[in-house]
């Protein structure tokens, strides 16, 4: 097959306006069909990067070459510096103003006008039901509105906005369908989320009545792996370049679908690391180099992620996560979890636990975190103590953290006071045994980890010249049995297929001595070494 120019080559999926290489955005959210035909008004919300105005734009360009409804695109991503009400709102006519003037159906273009000259535009609080009805008056068919990047208002714009949205909604009857039949607020929160946090007695009170018309949010789901198939055999099919199964599959370990994630892997290999040299068959060692390009490069994407980090309601259970803790009585609110989720940070496991979103945002975030640490860490760095060059002697290692834990423990508050660890509290121990470890390992090998809120613990594999080590990292054992947890790190060894490993426990109780902490024992469990480390 004729290979096709790079300028040609741009996998794009839902997250890149051109259209080269792109699945079809309408079949990521069944059922919003139904949703304008039943004339309802809805949220859809996502996370940053995964789709929603590339998928927006398609309904809206559909909806328009259909013979039943028009409908308007309008974005109010402009609104972001707007704190002022009457700006506010002054910014959203001229937005939707805007849209019907560059609007592709002639019909609809039409219906610009000059709405200072309205008298009905000349208060704040009527002006956006004003533009909607003149938007929606003398036409043949119904219209539909889609305001993206919803959640860019703020303060008392966003209620007065909702509020001329709920009233034109409540009279479109008696107005003879003279308010947009279906209208959809887009953004990466759910309003209600983003209306409480401006406005917290809003909730639960009178002024929770702007959003209280809408019928359902639905959310953009990530690809499946066999979409991500699908879309890098589209650039196959134009180039002839191959992804290996095991490509595909790499790229879906690292990403789980988020679809920037997605794209960029394949980025990344054909014209970095490739060059565009489309004669390369992409192997999985292609993909696993490219996330840890990704991983250290931190795009815009992923440090405004990184930037959520530092939020009050981020930390309450981003802390859990981290930890991994698991009790009944975990102080994480409802709506806190659901605003982690909503903000693409984690997803729920099968029991309802949450995890970080992707094996990228867990590596960023980890290493983002504790490379504060790592920096200013001071250890006894000599080889000889860690390795011989061939194999790592992590048992030697993790002895001198147990001195290292006793010394620096419990001056981590004020010594790492400016750190992004130190506002976590359940996984401060998580952060700095990870931050020591790579100290030492990075320099010739790598620090993998696992983690899940619920777990009870997290698993982290050293992996030095070929060869892994199994660590488990639990907190007080309060959370847990020490049998419980000999299993349970049993059943990891079998699957990595190891028969030493160590779980280090660390004991937060400040009545105990450090003499009661510190320990070392060596157990043999189901045939299996296991070393429990005290600290």
């Amino acid at each position: 097959m004729e290979a096709k120019s790079a300028k040609q080559f741009n996998i794009t999926g839902p997250c890149v306006p051109e259209k080269h290489y792109m699945l079809p955005v309408l079949p990521r959210l069944p059922g919003v069909n139904e949703m304008i035909d039943n004339e309802n008004y809805f949220i859809l919300h996502a996370p940053r990067q995964s789709g929603k105005t590339t998928f927006i734009k398609a309904l809206t360009e559909k909806i328009n070459k259909d013979s039943q409804r028009y409908a308007l695109y309008c974005s109010l991503a402009i609104l972001r510096e707007a704190t002022d009400k009457i700006e506010a709102i002054d910014l959203i006519v001229s937005r939707i103003n805007w849209s019907i003037k560059y609007s592709s159906v002639d019909t609809i273009k039409h219906k610009v006008f000059s709405y200072d000259t309205l008298s009905g535009m000349s208060s704040p609080d009527t002006k956006i039901q004003e533009i909607l009805t003149i938007l929606c008056l003398d036409l043949d068919k119904p219209v539909v509105v889609f305001f993206d990047e919803a959640d860019s208002l703020i303060g008392p714009g966003l209620l007065t906005f909702l509020t001329q949205i709920r009233d034109g909604f409540i009279n479109r009857n008696d107005l003879g369908n003279k308010f947009p039949s279906s209208l959809a607020l887009i953004g990466m929160r759910n309003i209600r989320d983003y209306l409480s946090t401006n406005h917290p007695d809003s909730v639960g009170g009178h002024l929770a009545s702007p959003f209280n018309i809408v019928t359902k949010k639905m959310t953009l789901a990530n690809f499946t792996e066999r979409e991500i198939g699908a879309l890098y055999r589209q650039h196959t099919l134009a180039t002839g370049q191959v992804f290996e199964d095991s490509a595909i599959a790499k790229a879906w370990y690292w990403s789980e679908g988020q679809p920037w994630l997605v794209n960029a892997l394949a980025r990344e290999v054909v014209t970095e690391q490739l060059n565009n040299d489309f004669s390369v068959t992409i192997t999985k060692d292609h993909i696993d180099e490219a996330a840890e390009i990704l991983i250290k490069r931190r795009d815009t994407h992923i440090d405004s992620l990184l930037e959520r980090l530092k939020e009050p309601r981020v930390i309450k259970v981003m802390d859990f996560v981290f930890a991994g803790t698991k009790g009944k009585n975990i102080p994480i609110d409802s709506d806190d979890r659901q605003y982690c989720i909503d903000l693409g940070l984690v997803i729920k496991n099968d029991d309802q636990s949450l995890r970080p979103a992707n094996k990228i945002y867990q590596e960023v975030i980890f290493r983002k975190i504790t490379d504060q640490i790592e920096y200013i860490l001071t250890i006894n760095q000599h080889k000889n103590m860690w390795t011989d060059g061939k194999v790592l002697f992590i048992s030697n290692l993790l002895k001198e953290f147990q001195k290292f834990w006793r010394h620096d423990s419990r001056s981590f508050p004020s010594r790492y006071k400016d750190f992004a660890a130190s506002k976590y509290d359940e996984a401060t121990y998580t952060f700095m045994l990870l931050a020591y470890l790579q100290k030492i390992i990075n320099s010739g090998g790598s620090v993998h980890r696992q983690f899940s809120e619920g777990r009870g613990a997290i698993d982290i594999t050293a992996i030095y010249n070929g060869h892994e080590y199994l660590i488990e990292a639990k907190l007080n054992e309060k959370y847990f049995s020490l049998e419980d947890s000999l299993k349970q790190l049993s059943g990891y060894m079998d699957t990595a297929g190891t028969n030493e490993a160590w779980l280090v426990i660390f004991d937060r109780d400040l009545e105990k001595s450090w003499d009661e902490k510190i320990y070392w024992k060596t157990q043999e469990y189901n045939g299996k070494t296991i070393h429990v480390v005290g600290c």
